[in-house]
């Protein structure tokens, strides 16, 4: 498998001078498997560039997200694929506490919020709900586990061929110590939550998001080999996200951690 960043930034789309080193679209992973099938981990405003540079080419493909904020969902509108009438896009995602998925993008993707009603997108469009569960996409295998985040919220784990990435980009470990270790654990790769200072975390229990100090506890409970911090803050120009990086490896004793940026690409092989 290879992993690409397209969108790493948290809550809102932050584009501008303060945030060109790691980026302003907020979440989107492109995930190509070893034979050549998509992937998409969550439709922020990223998943319109990765749609764009698809060029076309992209006919069937899968798309999972972790939740419903507009975070995670807002670029959907604008993913070319679903514009394509001979393209199949399959959805993936938690099983709401109210209505259906199916219910909340199609809502999501019609007037008032969106100019074109969801029955009128040309692509072949599916649905499946998930909860904790595990379950091959073409040879992946893919793992659900739900997170501690507002909102039924999963946390992702894809495997192939002995490699496994991980991906929380939501969860609060102060609340739950345990809460995603069903994924992360032990994973080749890690991609998780570290949206927040210790001091700025002080007014911001229970928004679903991890601490500095709780991303690096959480590392030495999942004991991934590489970790990303991901979901940046909209306030976090690039010089406090690299401020935030030192105080992470320095907290944890391992300089390997790294900060996620638009572009970066992992490659699992």
């Amino acid at each position: 498998m290879k992993a690409r960043i397209w969108g790493c930034r948290g809550s809102l789309a932050t584009p501008g001078p303060e945030t060109v080193r790691y980026g302003g679209d907020t979440s989107c992973i492109e995930v190509r498997t070893s034979n050549g099938s998509l992937l998409v981990l969550d439709a922020g405003t990223g998943i319109r560039s990765l749609g764009l540079s698809l060029g076309g080419a992209a006919k069937d493909l899968d798309l999972l997200l972790t939740h419903m904020h507009l975070d995670h969902i807002e670029g959907l509108g604008f993913f070319a694929p679903l514009f394509d009438p001979e393209c199949t896009v399959r959805i993936w995602g938690p099983r709401p506490i109210e209505g259906s998925l199916e219910e909340l993008i199609a809502t999501y993707l019609s007037p008032p919020y969106f100019p074109v009603p969801f029955e009128r997108i040309p692509a072949k469009i599916s649905f499946t709900e998930l909860a904790a569960e595990s379950f091959l996409i073409d040879d992946v295998q893919v793992t659900t586990a739900p997170v501690c985040h507002p909102g039924s919220t999963l946390g992702y784990r894809l495997s192939q061929n002995g490699s496994s990435f991980a991906y929380i980009p939501d969860n609060e470990p102060a609340l739950d110590r345990a809460s995603g270790l069903a994924v992360a654990g032990d994973a080749d790769v890690l991609f998780h939550d570290a949206q927040f200072t210790d001091e700025e975390y002080v007014t911001r229990v229970g928004w679903g998001h991890a601490a500095m100090s709780d991303f690096v506890t959480y590392l030495a409970a999942a004991a991934p080999k590489r970790a990303v911090m991901f979901h940046h803050d909209p306030t976090h120009a690039d010089g406090q996200l690299e401020t935030m990086l030192a105080a992470v490896q320095t907290a944890s004793g391992n300089d390997a951690i790294e900060l996620a940026h638009e572009g970066l690409e992992v490659d699992l092989a």
